[in-house]
């Protein structure tokens, strides 16, 4: 057990995200203002490093514009920062563009407790990542993101092992080449954003880096699915008088009305602004944009143009 221990560790402190960043040295001695130069600075190298990365996470979008469209789900795995991101990202979906909550899910280590409260202790169990992706029962309509700065991360490599023996799709995004994680998914996203500003708090550039890749891959999926129209959010449902507004303006924007008719028409389409665009850019009643949205699976720029057809 020793043995096993001192060579994780040894691995570990060869990463490039472990390393003691010279940048930020004596960053307890700094000014206030001295400090948030150094994370700012450091910081913002982190969108190079993504830029670096963009044809990997070009053909994950593919891939799960894909399985989705077939009706898979797309289902996250972190441990600690890389899972809090992912249950962020996976909660965010739903509202913004109006999917159902089984479509894109997470699975943390710990489970939802873990969410508010340390418990690196699972983060070590192989045993733990398999039983919880076994769970969701991965198949080949399946994309299973393993999300890991290390790459080494026992739960999260297990989870995607089972997952890709099991049919599904997979993809690792880890801050580190030549990762665990990385040769047991068919898909390797590195981010190499290089060692943090306090060293080995990987929640500061490697988190942020996570962040912005699993914005691109849920919003880019989302976008080839049909739930963007141009750059508008046009799946957004009005709960309250925020999204309510939002709607309005939106409307607004994608056919180029006065806010009157855009309230108008979206009363009309029951409050969808999905049935409410395909209605006045199709010129077509509440029932048949419907049908035309469902025709075209929820796409709302093929509902048009199907709907415009002779």
């Amino acid at each position: 057990m020793r043995r096993a221990t001192s060579k994780a560790s040894t691995i570990l402190r060869e990463l490039s995200t472990e390393q003691a960043n010279p940048a930020s040295g004596d960053l307890d001695l700094k000014s206030s203002l001295e400090i948030v130069r150094i994370l700012n600075t450091e910081d913002a190298k982190v969108g190079s490093a993504v830029k670096r990365a963009l044809p990997q996470i070009a053909r994950a979008v593919d891939v799960i514009a894909g399985a989705l469209k077939r009706g898979g789900r797309l289902i996250y795995v972190g441990t600690g920062t890389s899972g809090r991101i992912a249950a962020l990202d996976a909660a965010e979906i739903p509202p913004t563009f109006g999917t159902d909550p089984k479509t894109v899910q997470f699975i943390i280590a710990g489970g939802l407790r873990a969410l508010g409260k340390a418990v690196e202790a699972d983060e070590d169990s192989r045993q733990s990542g398999a039983q919880a992706i076994a769970k969701k029962k991965p198949g080949k309509n399946d994309v299973i993101v393993g999300i890991a700065a290390s790459g080494r991360t026992p739960f999260t490599i297990a989870a995607v092992e089972y997952a890709r023996r099991h049919g599904a799709k997979t993809v690792a995004v880890t801050c580190n080449p030549d990762s665990q994680l990385g040769k047991a998914a068919e898909i390797e996203i590195v981010v190499e954003v290089g060692p943090e500003a306090i060293s080995g708090s990987t929640r500061m550039k490697s988190g942020t880096a996570q962040k912005m890749v699993l914005n691109m891959l849920s919003s880019g999926a989302m976008a080839k699915l049909g739930y963007v129209y141009g750059n508008l959010m046009i799946n957004v449902r009005a709960k309250n008088y925020k999204l309510a507004e939002r709607a309005a303006t939106i409307l607004q924007r994608a056919v180029g009305i006065e806010r009157g008719v855009a309230e108008h028409a979206l009363k009309s389409a029951g409050q969808s602004l999905p049935v409410a665009l395909v209605m006045l850019k199709a010129k077509l009643g509440k029932s048949a944009a419907e049908r035309a949205l469902e025709s075209a699976h929820g796409n709302v720029r093929q509902a048009i143009a199907a709907a415009r057809l002779p």
